[in-house]
């Protein structure tokens, strides 16, 4: 398992070199990696089951408890094999669309880093593994999105993505912190068998919250939708990875994982059912008002995505059941369509309104058939997949009328969809000026298997079921449960509902003129949906951080120095007062005279470094500060740092002499204001650094890091300077920061000494 996860990874690594090496074959070389993963998995389909989890673990960082852990089971392995199988189609379509594109490389390289992430995110045992993949499937989301960054659109788009989805996975962070911490472990199996445990706990709710909001950003649920259709600008094999098996499932994938954990609760029915209704008929809603092909099947994919979410909200057996059945359709007749979409785009010269073309079934009469084959699937019509879904999906809903009415006009808005991107394209007459021919070969393969495949399921929907479906749905509720898939049930409720839905939907393909007229009539309502409130929070952030930089860059040393200090003195300030002040003055030891004549001492010597009008004067007062702090370090026994201080002090004053010599006529350039200024932060951080340091003399530690020096310093590192040692062997990377810090400045110093202008000649 993890050996193949790594092997996607290395292949997205070299595909660019694949690229260079084999232009035209480099996508059919590539494939090999995700066959090899689906290979594996099905290998594993009879042990899973048969409730067989297949583990694999390995120590990330013993001392904390972390492992780096896999588990496929029977919901982790409906994903992989949806993610894996979809992902080699889109791989080989992806040799056609790009053919002869120079960044075909490029792209390959960001999808299948992006199949690997999201086979990550299913497979991952461990809630910061999870989370690792989580942010990379956004990351190469982004990638994605934006491929075609000379377009102000895709960029715009890839960063909207990116910010939705990132700020989610922030939310959903600090939920996985708190499961973590209220069950006592990071491992999501075992997380799962202390569901009781957690439900009961005092941040049940704000763990459901984070988690759900993670989630809910994720999958584009409302109102974080307005992501989802605008990531259209990605190239169409990424779109139809995106929809149909990757991130946009992520979430849904997610809250089916912890269904065990957080779910059965009265929250949990409510936040998910909510929501999941509110976006599945939003998603439809706002498709019957597409003409764009792209986008039409994105709103439906926001639809969808509710769908899933609302069958986990209502949590029974049955809806669990029926929510893993629509996620393996969806999948397959939803990157069909896409990809026949992109080829109509392809092969049309870039169009992309549905009103626009027609006529194209005898110039693509194989992107008709498998287009056709999807839209009755996605239709829900007798007898592809589609329907054994919804028949499965409407039975669950059976004591919930609301749901069932919301399944009837959503459904209907799937039929019309289905139409308009599987029918009306090819029918008709063909518009003057438009011309097309069929995709080539290795970009129907894809269109071909997916689309057979709504009608193979169906057919072998009883196998498929108990193979599939059952370890799934099991997976989601903790329980063996017994999935019964069928492709007819006879005449009842549940299929005159059907009827009714597909009905209803011709109804609507015949409205459509009306449903466009409409939206273009409420087109002015977008400024106040949340894409526009998006914007605006995007342009007020920009706005401020315009505005802080400008506050805080001032370009003037003195400034940052001001502000630097401040915050240290507020922020130690604040936390002394909290603790009700420094406490334990009458545990501190009494002052000698002689630390306190030499602590006299640097206090002159340092105010007269500020007040001296002799360049000179300062430099030897300072010297006076620095010699009297070595005099110190001598009182309280530690001559060895008292010498290195004394060496230090010279040479600063040495080099301080010879530099203040070549500057300019020594003033006092600012006020007395100014100064007043500075010397109140002066004092303020001198108090605030020796408060720091009276309250560290009495912290209580169980085991001082002290003793572990003195105790390894000569046995582990052979050293008696405990001080050397600590530089040169525990903190080497510190030191050897340090040293490439201050090679960089002299190499600086040096260049700006050396490298002087040359004087300009003298005009002849």
């Amino acid at each position: 398992m993890v050996a193949l996860l790594t092997i996607c990874f290395v292949a997205a690594l070299i595909a660019p070199l694949m690229h260079w090496a084999l232009p035209k074959y480099a996508g059919v070389a590539l494939v090999g990696a995700p066959l090899a993963m689906l290979a594996w998995l099905l290998k594993q389909l009879p042990e899973v089951m048969h409730g067989h989890p297949i583990e694999q673990t390995f120590q990330w960082v013993e001392g904390l408890g972390l492992e780096l852990a896999f588990r496929l089971d029977g919901l982790s392995l409906l994903f992989a094999l949806i993610i894996s199988g979809i992902g080699a189609l889109i791989i080989l379509y992806t040799q056609g669309y790009f053919k002869g594109h120079p960044q075909q490389g490029r792209f390959l390289m960001y999808i299948i880093a992006f199949m690997a992430s999201m086979l990550g995110v299913v497979l991952a045992d461990n809630l910061l593994l999870v989370f690792i993949f989580w942010e990379l499937t956004s990351f190469t989301s982004y990638l994605l999105i934006g491929f075609n960054h000379e377009s102000e659109d895709a960029r715009a788009a890839a960063l909207q993505a990116m910010l939705v989805t990132v700020l989610g996975g922030l939310f959903l962070l600090a939920g996985l912190i708190l499961m973590a911490d209220a069950t006592g472990t990071w491992r999501v199996s075992e997380i799962l068998q202390r569901g009781a445990e957690l439900r009961a706990h005092e941040h049940y709710l704000p763990i459901l919250i984070l988690v759900c909001i993670g989630a809910f950003t994720k999958s584009a649920q409302f109102p974080f939708h307005f992501w989802l259709p605008n990531a259209m600008q990605a190239p169409t094999p990424a779109s139809a990875y995106l929809h149909s098996s990757t991130m946009v499932k992520a979430g849904v994938y997610l809250l089916a994982r912890l269904h065990p954990a957080l779910g059965g609760t009265e929250e949990w029915t409510v936040i998910l059912t909510t929501i999941g209704a509110a976006t599945f008929l939003v998603g439809a809603i706002m498709a019957l008002g597409q003409h764009v092909l792209k986008r039409l099947l994105a709103y439906t994919t926001v639809s969808a995505l509710g769908a899933m979410v609302m069958l986990l909200g209502v949590g029974t057996e049955e809806s669990i059941k029926a929510m893993a059945a629509f996620v393996l359709a969806h999948a397959f007749y939803k990157a069909t369509l896409f990809l026949v979409a992109g080829g109509i785009t392809h092969e049309t010269g870039g169009e992309t309104s549905i009103d626009k073309l027609g006529g194209l079934r005898k110039a693509m009469p194989f992107s008709f058939v498998c287009a056709m084959l999807a839209a009755v699937s996605m239709g829900g019509i007798f007898p592809s997949f589609g329907f054994v879904a919804k028949e499965t999906w409407i039975h669950a809903l059976e004591h919930h009328p609301l749901l069932v009415l919301a399944t009837v006009l959503g459904g209907a808005a799937y039929v019309l969809v289905g139409f308009s991107t599987g029918w009306k394209p090819f029918m008709g007459k063909m518009p003057a000026g438009l011309h097309a021919h069929e995709v080539p070969l290795s970009m129907r393969i894809g269109p071909l298997v997916l689309g057979l495949g709504c009608f193979v399921l169906a057919f072998t929907c009883g196998p498929i079921g108990a193979a599939l479906v059952e370890p799934a749905a099991s997976a989601i509720a903790a329980d063996h449960l017994h999935v019964h898939l069928h492709l007819w049930g006879g005449f009842n409720k549940v299929l005159a509902i059907s009827l009714v839905t597909v009905l209803i939907g011709v109804g609507f393909c015949f409205a459509r003129p009306f449903f466009l007229g409409v939206a273009g009539r409420l087109g002015g309502l977008a400024r106040f949906g949340p894409d526009a409130t998006y914007q605006l929070l995007l342009s007020s952030v920009l706005k401020f951080a315009s505005w802080q930089t400008r506050a805080l860059q001032t370009g003037i040393l003195r400034d940052y120095i001001r502000i630097t200090v401040l915050a240290t003195v507020a922020l130690v300030g604040a936390s002394f007062i909290r603790a009700g002040g420094f406490q334990r003055w009458e545990n501190l030891s009494p002052v000698s005279v002689r630390v306190a004549l030499i602590s006299v001492l640097m206090v002159l010597a340092a105010f007269a470094t500020v007040h001296s009008k002799s360049r000179l004067r300062s430099i030897l007062s300072l010297g006076v500060v620095g010699y009297s702090m070595a005099i110190l370090f001598t009182f309280f026994g530690a001559p060895d740092l008292a010498m290195t201080q004394l060496v230090i002090e010279t040479l600063t004053v040495i080099l301080l002499a010879l530099a203040f010599y070549h500057l300019p006529t020594f003033s006092h350039g600012s006020a007395v204001r100014t100064r007043a200024i500075d010397a109140a932060i002066a004092i303020g951080a001198g108090v605030a650094i020796t408060l720091l340091v009276l309250a560290a003399l009495h912290v209580q530690t169980p085991t001082p890091v002290s003793d572990y020096y003195l105790d390894h310093s000569y046995k582990a590192a052979h050293g008696r300077n405990v001080v050397n040692v600590i530089l040169v062997d525990f903190r080497a990377l510190d030191t050897l920061g340090e040293i490439t810090v201050l090679t960089i400045a002299a190499l600086g110093a040096f260049a700006l000494l050396k490298l002087r202008p040359k004087k300009e000649e003298a005009p002849k």
